[in-house]
C-alpha cells in the first residue's frame, strides 16, 4: 500500500480507516507496553533504556517508513518535516500524559538521569542537523556525509547512557511523589523467548497500523493541498506519532512512569535517524538542502521544546498549573504558536 492508492479513497473512508487503526493501536498498545515493562525487569536494562531504545524504536517505525517513502518519491520537505515534526508532536503528547497523571507532575515523579541524558543527546543531534542545513552543500553519490556523523553520535550517546547506568555519578533526589523503577520479581522469573515473541508480535501490529494511519494522513493532507513542510510537520507527524501517544498513556496508567517518559524521549532521539535514512533514499542531492525553510523552523521548535522539557525534568516542580508542570504548559503553548508560525511562513 502506498500514498497513491490511499489518495484514491474518499476523505470519509480515510477518516474511518484512520479511526479504526488508531483503535487497534490503542488495544494492542496496552499489551505492548506491558510486555516492554516486563522485558525491562527481566533483562535488567530498566524502564528508561527499554522505553528509549526498544519501545521508542518500535513506535517510531511508521514514521520511519513514511519518511523513507516520501524521500524516495522526491518529497524532501515532507520527509524531513515528518521526521522532526514527530519530535514536536511526541513531546506535546508527553505533556498530555502529564495531564492524565493526577498524583503529581509526571516529570517530577519519573525522575531519571538516563532520560535526561537521552534528551541531551537529542539536542546535540538537532544542532548537527541545523548546522548541516545552513552550511554549503556537500554530497557523495547524492548523500550528505554529515549524516554519518549523526548516526555515530547516536551510537556513542547510547553507549554513554549505558555506562552511566552501570556507574551513575548523579542521581535524582527521591521524594514522596517519586515513582522509582523497581523490577517486579514475577517479571524476572518469566521465560525470555515467549516474552520476546509476544512483544515482537504486538510491535508488528502496531507498526503496520501506524503505517496505515500515516498513509491515510498523507492522503488526507494531499487532498487539502497544504504546504509540504506544514503537512509533514503536522498531519503526517502527528499521525505517525499516535502509537507513541497511546503507548505513553498506557504506561502512565500502568504506573510505569519512567518507561512512559523514556518512550517519548527515546523515540524522539531515534526519529533523528530518519533523516540520514531518508537522505540515503533521496537521490536528488542533499535532502536537508532541498527542504523548505519550514523544515528549519520545525527543527528550531523541536530544540526549544526539548530544552524546556529538560529544564522541567531538572527543576522537578511537584505540582503546577492544573497539577501539571510548568514545562508541560510551555510545551503545549510552544506547539500551537510554532505551528501557527509554520502555517503562516
Amino acid at each position: 500500500m502506498d500514498a497513491l492508492n490511499f489518495s484514491q479513497l474518499s476523505i470519509p473512508f480515510l477518516v474511518f480507516l484512520f479511526l479504526v487503526t488508531a483503535s487497534i493501536i490503542g488495544y494492542v498498545g496496552y499489551y505492548l507496553t506491558s510486555y516492554a515493562d516486563q522485558l525491562a525487569d527481566k533483562t535488567g536494562f530498566g524502564e528508561a533504556a527499554v522505553g528509549a531504545v526498544l519501545l521508542g524504536a518500535v513506535t517510531s517505525l511508521s514514521g520511519t517508513v513514511t519518511s523513507v517513502v516520501a524521500a524516495y518519491q522526491n518529497y524532501a520537505a515532507l520527509a524531513v518535516s515528518n521526521s522532526i515534526g514527530g519530535i514536536v508532536a511526541q513531546t506535546a503528547f508527553l505533556a498530555i500524559a502529564d495531564i492524565t497523571y493526577r498524583k503529581a507532575n509526571l516529570e517530577h515523579a519519573a525522575a531519571s538521569i538516563s532520560n535526561i541524558m537521552y534528551g541531551m543527546i537529542l539536542l546535540i543531534l538537532l544542532m548537527e542537523l541545523i548546522f548541516f542545513s545552513v552550511t554549503p552543500v556537500i554530497t557523495i553519490w547524492s548523500f550528505h556525509p554529515g549524516m554519518l556523523l549523526i548516526v555515530v553520535t547516536y551510537i556513542l550517546g547510547l553507549m554513554m547512557v549505558s555506562d552511566t547506568k552501570k556507574a551513575p555519578m548523579w542521581n535524582p533526589q527521591k521524594t514522596d511523589k517519586t515513582v522509582p523503577d523497581i523490577p517486579d520479581n514475577e517479571n524476572k522469573q518469566q521465560s525470555l523467548p515467549p516474552l520476546l515473541l509476544k512483544f515482537t508480535a504486538s510491535a508488528f501490529i502496531v507498526a503496520v497500523c501506524g503505517y496505515i494511519i500515516a498513509q491515510a494522513g498523507i492522503a488526507i493532507s494531499v487532498k487539502t493541498e497544504l504546504d509540504a513542510s506544514f503537512v509533514g510537520a503536522l498531519f503526517t507527524a502527528v499521525s505517525t506519532s499516535l502509537p507513541e501517544l497511546i503507548v505513553t498513556l498506557t504506561a502512565v496508567q500502568q504506573g510505569a512512569l519512567t518507561l512512559a517518559v523514556g518512550n517519548i524521549i527515546g523515540g524522539n532521539t531515534f526519529d533523528i535517524l530518519m533523516v540520514p535514512l531518508a537522505d540515503a533514499f533521496y537521490r536528488q542531492g542533499s535532502i536537508l538542502h532541498d527542504s523548505s525553510s519550514g523544515s528549519l523552523i520545525i527543527m528550531v521548535l523541536a530544540g526549544f521544546i526539548t530544552c524546556v522539557l529538560l529544564l522541567g525534568m531538572l527543576d522537578r516542580e511537584k505540582e503546577g498549573i492544573g497539577n501539571i508542570g510548568w514545562e508541560s504548559v510551555t510545551v503545549l503553548l510552544a506547539f500551537f504558536v510554532g505551528y501557527t508560525i509554520l502555517y503562516l511562513n
